[in-house]
C-alpha cells in the first residue's frame, strides 16, 4: 500500500529505530511510546489486522514478539510485558496495518491499561458463546 506509513517504514522510505528484522517481520520502537522500550512488531507485507493475516505469518510475528519481550526483560529490566493488538478503529487501531504492541512494564510505572468488567447474565453468556462457536 503506497500510502500506509508502516509499509513505508518496512520499505525503508521512512526511518525507524529498528530492533529486529527478517524477511517477514520488522520490529521498531514506537515513537509515541506508552512506556520506555515500547516496540511494534509488524509484517513487511500489508495486512489490515490480525484477522486478515495468514496464520503462518501471524505465528512468526508472535514468535518475534516473544523475542522482543524476553529482551525487554533481560536488557531493560522490565518486570512485566503487555502484548496487544487492535482490530479496527473502534478498538483503538490507528494505523490500518497489522501490528503487535510489545510494551515493557516496570514496577510502579504509572501506566494503567484498564478493562473494567461488565455484568452479563448467564443466559446472555450462553447466547454469546453459541454465537461465537457458530463463527468458528
Amino acid at each position: 500500500m503506497d500510502s500506509c506509513v508502516f509499509c513505508k517504514i518496512a520499505r525503508g522510505e521512512i526511518p525507524c529505530y529498528k530492533v529486529y528484522e527478517d524477511d517477514i517481520a520488522l520490529a521498531f520502537l514506537d515513537i509515541n511510546p506508552a512506556n520506555k522500550g515500547h516496540t511494534l512488531v509488524l509484517p513487511k507485507e500489508h495486512f489490515r489486522d490480525m484477522t486478515t493475516c495468514p496464520k503462518d505469518i501471524l505465528s512468526h510475528l508472535f514468535s518475534v514478539a516473544q523475542l522482543i519481550a524476553q529482551a525487554q526483560i533481560s536488557q531493560l529490566g522490565a518486570t512485566g510485558i503487555n502484548v496487544i493488538t487492535n482490530v479496527g478503529a473502534s478498538s483503538g487501531q490507528s494505523v490500518m496495518h497489522f501490528h503487535i504492541h510489545v510494551i515493557p512494564r516496570y514496577d510502579n510505572d504509572g501506566l494503567e491499561l484498564s478493562l473494567p468488567p461488565q455484568k452479563i447474565g448467564e443466559h446472555d453468556l450462553l447466547l454469546l458463546a453459541d454465537s461465537i462457536r457458530k463463527g468458528i
